[in-house]
């Protein structure tokens, strides 16, 4: 106990501590309480505290319930092999939170794995992440939250690290701060972890950086030592230093990411758009699920960091199409690289855990099986030619030396544990393979020995057996016990019976522990030395990793654009976006997909173009039903664009688009009840970020602005919205805005620049047929109480609708109708001034 109260001083707040004892991890007091509770264990007490225990071999399972529950969890482990009279030495070997995990059970292999820390001060925001598993380390800092929230919403990090106070202090920000309470929310939506502020000092990070990277000066990153980010960065190492008790192995380099070489989506737009999970939660129903065809874990990140940062570099996004249009055009060249990226292992996450000192055989089975792959893939590549084979075959290194040695050093199937032994091929090593012949001479004597023994005693069912705690003893049932001989020393009383040794026994246990330890002693010499040698090739392997994982992410790209008939975009600096029978990447394949094959609900996608610029046709103000498709429409112009600007193929007949800076999107209603802001609040607060921060190089989609109040004040905001959208008069941002505000589309006689569109639809007997195609002009009517039928409201309710409409229609106040109250408006005619001073009637 006085071990267990050494470590836990030591430990951060609210850290629960696994401590070992035996062949168990034993928690105490508070520690036992939470831990019980989360992982359904039952709670004990030894002299009157509270303690829990989970067996070893199994406590991944329950430290994975710990870190879902937000929980931090320290392991104490013993230090050395536990010997009668003599206290075991124990040490503390890592402490696991979030952000900081390896073990691949306690990551998802298709998902980044970052842990970030964020500063604000009167320069702006300064912030820095880190995927430990992989190594990847990068920082910003920007003047403007805005401009660097987007990208960390997008990365989504398990764990953030914050100054002690931080919190408090963005909370109290002045209501009119909208981004720092955009910031707030953001930090605490999250685990959230604090430190003291001096871990955030610029020059405390510098110094914590360098000494990481081992380098003298920061000036090889392109980075000054007083880049405001570095206090967060070296927040960062210091933690990641703690948790691991060592300094991380696998960092290598330290990348300064910029927003203005980025498309930037906010994290609404990130929601509405439901780029990395749908609105019900997951990945199904997401962008990144629809277009993900990797092979590879690898693949599946880099595909995912790649929608969290798309380029605005021309250069890369035409690079990346050429090698898609390659790959498609050469189905058995990508039909046999995809099967070969299916055999290739995760190679940034073996590297990161095998330098973090978190190592199994199974690893280095990894990377043998890897290397196994890549001669057949550069042959594959070669023989594509092409830029294909330009791009990767430079970065792929066979590394035939290591391959061979893996080759002839492991065993074909590995365990997931050193301590199982038999990971080392038989005839690699002869000292080994000398140790494991005494180990099996041992074991074939005590098959003897216990056929010799039944012959001696006459008991048949008489059997040698072993356990961890007795080692190797004879059984004898209760039924035999008359006969046993009396050279039998008896060991343990038992349900069934009695257990016995022999001197001649005892003698030979030594024997058979000896030459077992003396070869997992040898075995494991031999395991360190293979990753030895694999760490001195991980900068190849690294390289030759993100190699392969670009390769996995286009050739999937090929895949799906073959599968969907896409077609290459077009994109330019020009303000054009033209897209001829486009389509909404996510929704065409949901409405394949077999469960709605199965329900007889499968349909063919209906396309529809798109033409805006930003100096002709900025704004389409697009009107018609519900259901009829307005949202789907606005939606699938921007991932068409999004895809266009990370380098895929899109769903289209033919795209030209000229680069995007940000993709904005108010579309949806939903309140924030926790931090007092109704519907119409967060509707208000998401349209003033686009029109405080939207440039001429932006795209905007807006559904339903105004909705969340009364009829009147809803349709002012919106009028003043478009008006201030257009009012540059010669240029404004690309811009879709659905509405059932059937009077703003008189807006178009008095706004140059202004389109209206409609969602087509066919009347038959009373009853509206969608044919969701976009067409010029506005719609004639809203047909909100076909569309309540077809909800299934009572026919009752209808009816008395279409009574009331009528005579609304025709301003016939003898409808009876509520006495209002007295503050409403009565119904009139109204005069609103547009920009352009004409005057228009409202009604």
């Amino acid at each position: 106990m006085q071990q267990y109260f050494e470590v836990k001083r030591g430990l951060p707040r609210d850290t629960l501590l696994l401590f070992r004892l035996g062949d168990f991890f034993e928690m105490f007091f508070d520690d036992a309480i939470v831990a019980s509770k989360i992982c359904g264990l039952t709670l004990t007490r030894r002299q009157e505290h509270p303690m829990a225990g989970i067996p070893a071999h199994a406590a991944d399972t329950y430290v994975n319930k710990l870190l879902a529950a937000g929980k931090k969890v320290a392991i104490c482990d013993q230090a050395e092999p536990a010997k009668a009279g003599k206290l075991v030495r124990r040490t503390l070997t890592r402490i696991l939170s979030p952000g900081t995990t390896l073990a691949a059970n306690q990551l998802d292999a298709n998902r980044n794995h970052y842990l970030a820390a964020i500063a604000l001060d009167h320069a702006g925001l300064h912030a820095s992440w880190l995927d430990l598993s992989t190594g990847e380390f990068r920082l910003a800092t920007d003047a403007r939250i805005e401009n660097l929230l987007p990208v960390l919403t997008a990365l989504d990090p398990a764990e953030l690290l914050v100054a002690e106070g931080a919190l408090a202090i963005w909370q109290t920000a002045p209501h009119e701060q909208i981004a720092v309470h955009a910031l707030h929310a953001f930090a605490t939506s999250r685990l959230c972890s604090e430190l003291p502020a001096y871990n955030f000092e610029t020059a405390t990070g510098a110094r914590t950086v360098m000494d990481t990277l081992g380098v003298l000066n920061l000036q090889g990153f392109g980075l000054a030592h007083t880049h405001p980010a570095l206090g967060p960065a070296g927040a960062l190492v210091y933690y990641a230093t703690e948790n691991l008790c060592a300094k991380p192995e696998n960092l290598r380099s330290l990348q300064e990411y910029r927003s203005a070489g980025t498309l930037l989506l906010d994290p609404a737009t990130l929601r509405n758009l439901e780029i990395f999970a749908s609105i019900r939660g997951g990945r199904d129903g997401s962008l990144l699920n629809a277009i993900n065809r990797t092979a590879t874990a690898a693949g599946a990140r880099l595909l995912e960091r790649w929608l969290a940062a798309p380029t605005l570099d021309l250069a890369e996004i035409v690079r990346r199409q050429t090698l898609v249009g390659e790959l498609i055009s050469s189905p058995p060249h990508l039909s046999t690289l995809r099967d070969l990226l299916g055999n290739v292992r995760d190679i940034p996450r073996i590297l990161g855990r095998l330098q973090n000192r978190l190592r199994n055989p199974r690893e280095l089975g990894g990377v043998r099986d890897t290397l196994t792959q890549l001669p057949a893939l550069r042959a594959e590549l070669a023989a594509a030619g092409g830029h294909l084979a330009g791009a990767c075959l430079p970065m792929i290194a066979e590394l035939p030396n290591l391959r061979d040695l893996l080759a002839r050093a492991l065993a074909d199937e590995l365990p997931a544990d050193l301590a199982e032994g038999n990971y080392i091929r038989a005839g690699y090593d002869a000292e080994l393979d000398r140790l494991r012949s005494l180990t099996s001479d041992n074991k074939t004597w005590l098959s003897d020995l216990e056929r010799a023994e039944q012959e001696r005693t006459g008991i048949r069912s008489l059997k040698v057996r072993f356990t961890n705690n007795f080692g190797y003893y004879i059984e004898v049932t209760k039924a035999n016990l008359h006969l046993v001989p009396a050279d039998y020393i008896r060991r343990q009383t038992t349900v069934g019976g009695e257990r016995y040794v022999t001197e001649e026994l005892r003698k030979k246990e030594k024997e058979i522990f000896s030459a077992e330890e003396n070869a997992l002693a040898r075995e494991l010499e031999l395991f360190n030395q293979l990753v030895a040698t694999i760490l001195d090739d991980a900068i190849a392997l690294a390289q030759t990793a993100d190699a392969l994982a670009e390769l996995d992410v286009l050739a999937g790209w090929a895949l799906l654009a073959r599968e969907w008939d896409y077609c290459r975009p077009t994109l330019d600096d020009g303000d054009a976006l033209e897209i001829t029978e486009g389509r909404h990447p996510v929704v065409e394949q949901m409405l394949k997909v077999p469960e709605a094959i199965a329900r007889g609900t499968s349909q063919a996608f209906v396309p529809n173009d798109t033409l805006l610029s930003c100096e002709e046709a900025q704004l389409a103000l697009i009107t018609g039903p519900n259901m009829a498709g307005k949202s789907t429409y606005i939606r699938q112009v921007a991932l068409i664009t999004l895809l266009a600007q990370v380098g895929s193929w899109v769903p289209a007949k033919a795209c030209r688009i000229g680069l995007v800076d940000r993709i904005f999107s108010r579309v949806g209603a939903s309140d924030d009840l926790a931090r007092g802001n109704s519907t119409f609040m967060v509707e208000m607060n998401e349209t003033a970020n686009i029109l405080n921060n939207a440039t001429d190089r932006s795209l905007i989609i807006l559904d339903e602005i105004g909705r969340g109040t009364s009829t009147y004040d809803g349709l002012s905001i919106a009028w003043a919205v478009v008006e201030h959208l257009h009012r540059d008069p010669e240029r404004g941002p690309r811009t879709l805005f659905a509405t059932h505000y059937q009077e703003l589309t008189q807006l178009e006689k008095h706004l140059p620049r202004l389109r209206n569109l409609s969602v087509a639809v066919k009347e038959w007997n009373d009853d509206i047929v969608f044919v969701r195609r976009v067409v010029p002009g506005a719609a004639d009517r809203s047909y909100g109480i076909q569309v309540a039928r077809l909800a299934g409201l009572p026919l009752s309710v209808i009816d008395r609708a279409k009574t009331i409409l009528a005579r609304l229609e025709s301003d016939d106040t003898s409808v009876t109708l509520p006495t209002p109250a007295p503050s409403a408006r009565p119904k009139k005619k109204i005069s609103v001034t547009p920009a352009d001073d004409a005057q228009l009637n409202l009604l």
